[in-house]
This record gives C-alpha cells, sequence and structure tokens, in this order.
C-alpha cells in the first residue's frame, strides 16, 4: 500500500523525517491522530511503545508541520478578484458591491468552495472570512467549506445604520442565533462583523463587540486599511476608525481587527492595552494598499497578530515570503536590521499567533496533544532546499505550494498532491468560469484601468 492508502485510516501513527514543534524543527517524533485530534506526541521510540497495535507509517523526505491560518479572507469574492488587479484602493465600490449584487446563491457557493479550495491547494487549514453582504452567502458560504473539509471562521455583518428600532433589535436576535448555532466540534466557527466601524452605530458597535467577547469568538473589523478610510471615519465620525471603536465601548480582546496599517503610535499603545488583534495582510498592501502594517513592532510590543490573505491569493508559502519582505522593505532597511524578526515569527503568525488572533488557540495552530489535527505533509526533498541549514528561513523564503504533499483538517486528508479526494475540483473550476462570465458581464463593474494587454497597446 501506498501513503495515500494508509493516510487515510482512522488512526495514524506517523513517523516524519522532520516535525515543526512551536517553529523548531525536530526529528525522530511520532505522533498520533486519532478521531480527528493529535493524541500523543514524542519521541517515536516511546509514542510507538504507548501504541503496540499501530503500524508506523514512515515518511522519509517529510515535514509535519502545521495548517496555516487566514485570519482574514472574503470567500464569495473569488469571482472578481483579478478584476481587481493594477486598481487603486477602496475597490470594493467599483468590483465587489456591484459584482455580489449579481451573484445568485449558486454563485455564492461555488465562488466560495472555489476560493476555499484555492486556500487549502496553499497549505491552509482554517480561514476567517469577514462577512458577505448576502444573508444567502452565510450558509453558501457553509456549504462550501463543509464540501472542501476547510474550518472556517464565519462572521455575520451586523450593520444597522438607516435601520428602524425593529430592524436594530432582529439583527441584535439574528446575531445571538448565528453565536449559537454552531456545535463547538464541528468546522465552523461562529464570528461577528462589521465592515469599518462607522457603518454601524455605537450602540450596535457595543452591542456586537460584547456578544462576541462573552462568547470567546472573534468580532472582525476593517481597521486603517486605506487613507480614504481614516478620512471618511473622521468626516463622519469626528475619529479615526479605532478611536471610534473605543468611544463605543467596543475596543477589547474580541477585536480581530484586519489591516491596520496606517496606525499612530497612541492606537497601537491602545490595541496593546486593550488585548485587540491584528490580521497582517501584506499582500493586500502590494496590490492595493496605501501603507504596509508595522507588524514586527506590532509582534514585539506583545499585540496579537495573524497574518490574513485578504482573498488576495491562497498560497501560504507565499504570504510568508510577502509577510517577511514588506516589514524588511518598510522597516529593516531603514535601520539596518537584516534578520526582521527572523523565520520563525512569520511561522508564528501564519499558525499559532494566527489561531490565538482567531479565537483557535485551544482548536488548532500547533501540532500538541488534545487539538484538532489540522495538519500539512511537505515534501523537503526538493532542490529548493538542498543543502539545508535553517528550516525555518528556508520555509519563509524558499518552500512553495507545489511541496505540500497532503493537507489534513480534523485528521482527514483532504487533498492529495493539491487535489481533493472526495469532490470534483475540475468540474467546479469549469462551473466557476462559466457562471463568473454570466455575472461579471452582468455587473457594472468600474474599471479604471485597462486589462494588462490593453495597458501594453491601448491605441488598438
Amino acid at each position: 500500500m501506498n501513503n495515500l492508502d494508509v493516510l487515510q485510516a482512522n488512526e495514524l501513527l506517523l513517523k516524519p523525517e522532520l516535525t515543526l514543534l512551536d517553529e523548531i524543527p525536530q526529528a525522530g517524533m511520532g505522533i498520533v491522530v486519532r478521531q480527528g485530534r493529535f493524541t500523543d506526541l514524542g519521541l517515536f521510540a516511546e509514542v510507538q511503545s504507548r501504541h503496540p497495535h499501530l503500524k508506523a507509517i514512515e515518511l522519509p523526505g517529510r515535514l509535519l508541520m502545521p495548517g496555516f491560518i487566514d485570519t482574514h479572507n472574503h470567500l464569495t469574492q473569488s469571482y472578481g478578484k483579478a478584476l481587481a488587479f493594477g486598481e487603486p484602493s477602496e475597490i470594493f465600490k467599483r468590483i465587489w458591491v456591484p459584482l455580489e449584487q449579481h451573484l445568485t446563491v449558486e454563485d455564492l457557493e461555488i465562488s466560495a468552495q472555489l476560493s476555499a479550495f484555492e486556500s487549502m491547494r496553499g497549505g491552509f487549514t482554517t480561514v476567517c472570512d469577514a462577512g458577505t453582504r448576502s444573508e444567502a452567502g452565510l450558509e453558501a458560504i457553509e456549504t462550501a467549506v463543509n464540501t472542501v473539509g476547510m474550518r472556517c471562521v464565519l462572521s455575520k455583518i451586523c450593520h444597522d445604520l438607516g435601520q428602524s428600532p425593529a430592524q436594530t433589535s432582529e439583527l441584535e436576535k439574528q446575531a445571538s442565533q448565528h453565536l449559537a448555532r454552531y456545535p463547538s466540534d464541528g468546522l465552523i466557527h461562529p464570528s461577528l462583523a462589521i465592515a469599518i466601524p462607522e457603518a454601524a452605530s455605537d450602540h450596535m458597535l457595543h452591542t456586537v463587540s460584547h456578544l462576541c467577547r462573552e462568547s470567546g469568538v472573534a468580532f472582525q473589523v476593517h481597521v486603517n486599511e486605506h487613507v480614504a478610510s481614516v478620512e471618511r471615519s473622521l468626516v463622519t465620525r469626528g475619529r479615526r476608525p479605532l478611536e471610534v471603536l473605543q468611544h463605543a465601548n467596543a475596543l477589547g480582546p474580541e477585536l480581530l481587527a484586519a489591516h491596520v496599517t496606517l496606525v499612530t503610535p497612541n492606537e497601537l499603545k491602545m490595541l496593546k492595552d486593550k488585548g485587540s488583534a491584528v490580521s497582517y495582510n501584506p499582500v493586500a498592501s502590494s496590490w492595493k494598499g496605501n501603507a504596509v502594517a508595522p507588524a514586527l513592532q506590532m509582534a514585539t510590543m506583545g499585540i496579537r497578530i495573524g497574518l490574513g490573505t485578504d482573498g488576495t491569493r491562497g498560497d501560504g508559502f507565499r504570504l510568508l515570503d510577502a509577510a517577511e519582505t514588506a516589514q524588511r522593505l518598510t522597516l529593516g532597511m531603514s535601520v539596518a536590521d537584516f534578520s526582521v524578526g527572523a523565520g520563525w515569527t512569520w511561522l508564528a503568525m501564519a499558525s499559532a499567533w494566527g489561531a490565538d488572533a482567531a479565537h483557535l488557540s485551544h482548536v488548532t495552530g500547533k501540532i500538541a496533544t488534545g487539538l484538532q489535527a489540522d495538519f500539512l505533509l511537505v515534501d523537503i526533498n526538493v532542490p529548493e532546499l538542498k543543502p539545508s541549514w535553517d528550516l525555518g528561513w528556508e520555509l519563509v523564503r524558499l518552500a512553495n505550494r507545489s511541496q505540500i504533499e497532503a493537507v489534513f483538517v480534523q485528521g482527514k486528508m483532504r487533498l492529495w498532491q493539491g487535489w481533493p479526494l472526495d469532490w470534483d475540483a475540475k468540474a467546479l473550476m469549469q462551473k466557476a468560469q462559466e457562471r463568473a462570465s454570466i455575472a461579471v458581464n452582468a455587473a457594472p463593474i468600474q474599471r479604471i484601468h485597462p486589462t494588462s494587454a490593453n495597458a501594453r497597446h491601448p491605441n488598438t
């Protein structure tokens, strides 16, 4: 039997060449997976002696490591992600809102499943979805991530501006129901979201944040993403976004603030003092932002922080590289810091720290007994990693998605060599191409710049 067969057993004793434990690769380890969890871990001989009924699965040339955690995504936006390339900031006004208005329930599910599949191919076992404007979108995302087998922090958006008191009361009721809907041992973890602080009243900001705090879940908000977002907050509320949250008593450990690129020293102190978490989105900064979050400074200060894609591309290793590179260019160069945290920092941010930011450190983020068995098997017997001297750095700067041989969530193999075992990904991709063409052609999308081909020959 080959590894594909034996790795699908209900109980596994794994013997990888290396295991990434607290960002340190260790040889000679044995890992037992049973009923979806890591149930034993230690030196292989000792683990094997405790489980004589299990036949060890030898994994030479393989690294067993935690799955990546995406702390900020928009799963229903995969139809239009490439439409945003080369565009100025605040593309939600010209691309996402017009497009989402033309997505059927079927489109929402296909879009979310495509995005979840892409993310899992890139090594993400958990994504935090920041919410969809469509009520049907919640059910579509739920169906999609369960089909793919991905863990998801799923947000219900709670905007109340312009609503009557009765509508606001109903929204609060729905928010409470959403938080109570999902079983604690499932793949879906509830969350609440407000897209930007000025999209809700102080009352709703306070109510939603405290519902999340009482439930121990994330309250997802976009904060200081662009110059325009900061200025809009100042004009409409007289305060910067984090100040709006603080004024509403909605700034606390439940907050998972996405982006936080334009941040003052006082705002950094606010985040630290309140125990809030940040999702650092370096690719989003590169593609459409005005600035890069001072992620290394945040981490050094003890601000809780994880990595997010913002739906840009679902590739965990490229996200690691982007995270470190952005800090090197914006912070390290000016002070001759050639390490900018070293490789372990970005590995932690993509796994254990990300799990903490998403309020899931009791569930996932590490290879540790008792946690859900969400992990990757990575081929390290490749020319990119030979000779190997410092695997922590090598995973950040040299590793790539093609090395991910298998992806496990809750102890079940979800992908083998980039493809699912129990559903038809090729059929999904074909359907997505067909449905996306219909939706995009119908939507009043406004692009500022021409496509790449038209930009090369603008007069043809």
